[in-house]
Parts: C-alpha cells; structure tokens; sequence
C-alpha cells in the first residue's frame, strides 16, 4: 500500500506541474494552426506515463526492493520494456512525426487549409479540440484515438499501483495495437481528408457579413442557400460580403471553394 501511495504522489508530482503549465501556456501541444493538436497530446501523456513508471520502479528498488540485484534476472521488473512498453510508446510518436509532415507538406501544396481559431479570452485552448475537426465538429477518428490510448493509460496505471514491486505490468505484448492500430487510422485520416474550405468565425456589423477562416481559393459564399458577392481580404484572406435586408439571423454561412463545401457555420450574436 505505502509503495502505491509513493507511486501516486509521483505521478501527481510529474503531471500535475505539467498539466498547469500547458492549460496556461499550450504552445508546446498545439499544432501549427494553434489548436491542439491529438497527436502530439497523447505523445506526450505516454511519455509522461513511462518516465513515471521507471522512476517509481527505480525508486522501488532502491528501497524496498534490494538494490541491484532487484533489476537482474529474466523476469525481472524491466522485462517487458522492449516487448510491450516501447511499442505503446512508438505508436503515438510514429503518428505526431508522420502527421506532421503530411499536413506540413499539405500546407504548403495548398492543398490544406490550417487557419488559425478565435483566440480564447483566458488564452487557453478547449480540451474538445482534441476530438474535432478544424471546423470545431467531432472528428470519430480522432474520438477513437483518445478514448483508447486513455483506456489503455488506464490499464497500464492500475496494474501497475496493483502491485509496484512487480515492475512494469505483464501486460499482453498485443496491447500495443490499442494505440497503433488508432494512431494507424488517425494518420490515414490526415492523409486522406480533403482541402475543404474551414470557417473559424463569422461576424456581422453594419449590414455587413466577415466570414474567417481559410481555403478559400475562389470562394462562393452563401447565407441560408442565398448566393452573396464576397470579396477576400488581400491581407487576411476573410471575406466580406453586404448582407441582404432578408438575411437575419441566426443563419447559416456556407463557403465552396475549387467545388468543396465549408462545414455549414450556424451565426447566431451574443445575446
């Protein structure tokens, strides 16, 4: 119980410090269009796991367990760290290494649009990116790839408080697949999304409507299915377009651009 007590307070003291330190400041998880990005958020909470696993398990054996002679034999606390734990870990940074350089390469083709979102009041990034698209809506690819690589944490944790002095946690070596297989999917899914056109924000003042977001190469914008002359800013490419006296809202903002349609953006004001 005491060694599971020591392996919790460590746990705490890893990820707590770094948990307040990226709400603040998410620079170092968000993507290049300053979401935060799925891949590099489970690469890092994986390593954060393991980090903590050998320290606990070092901390162990120094201890309680004998020194030494506690890390030798076949079986020994560290047996399984190239057959399970390493592969666990290799999944997810395969995904943030390759995911990164098909949108990189994406980006640049333009053939991806990654706009920058609205900036939050407090500066800190919603947990829910994690799980969306860049349009803000549920993405079931990426649902899947946080919910099983946070089961599988899961897993290793409590098997692990189960019984530290055991070492890292026999777990069978095909467990692997709940993060690759996911991180798998989730880097086809980078691949094979298409450019759509992304609308991150849409104001209207003074009759009229600005439209942000990104991919709009030669854009048709629609409100509620009614054609308006947008005209794109040369500077941050947001488009403006005179709202018709029919127009009120809440409505909805529709932007096609190269014959690919924009996530519908439902526009309704504050209050």
């Amino acid at each position: 119980m005491a060694s599971a007590l020591f392996a919790l307070a460590l746990l705490a003291a890893l990820a707590g410090p770094a948990a307040l330190r990226l709400a603040r400041r998410p620079g170092p998880v968000t993507g290049r269009d300053g979401r935060l990005s799925t891949s590099t958020t489970l690469a890092l909470a994986w390593t954060v796991i393991l980090v903590w696993l050998l320290l606990a398990i070092l901390a162990y054996g120094l201890t309680a367990g004998g020194g030494i002679r506690y890390f030798q034999g076949p079986d020994g606390p560290l047996s399984t760290l190239t057959s399970v734990y390493l592969p666990l870990l290799g999944g997810p940074y395969a995904a943030l290494i390759a995911a990164k350089t098909v949108v990189g390469l994406r980006v640049e083709s333009g053939t991806m649009a990654k706009p920058a979102p609205k900036p939050t009041a407090t500066g800190r990034r919603p947990l829910r990116e994690l799980i969306a698209n860049d349009s803000g809506r549920t993405d079931l690819v990426d649902l899947q790839y946080v919910a099983l690589s946070a089961v599988t944490m899961l897993y290793v944790v409590l098997f692990f408080l189960s019984d530290v002095g055991a070492g890292l946690p026999h777990l069978p070596s095909e467990i692997w697949a709940l993060t690759g297989a996911p991180a798998g999917a989730y880097l086809v899914n980078k691949m094979a999304t298409r450019g759509n056109p992304v609308i991150t924000h849409v104001s209207a003042a003074d009759g009229l409507l600005t439209v942000e977001g990104g991919g709009f190469t030669e854009p048709r914008l629609t409100v509620d299915d009614t054609a308006l002359a947008a005209t794109p800013d040369p500077v941050t490419g947001a488009l403006t377009a005179p709202l018709p006296p029919t127009a009120q809202p809440p409505f909805t903002v529709v932007v096609t651009s190269r014959g690919l349609r924009s996530d519908p953006y439902r526009y309704a004001p504050a209050g």
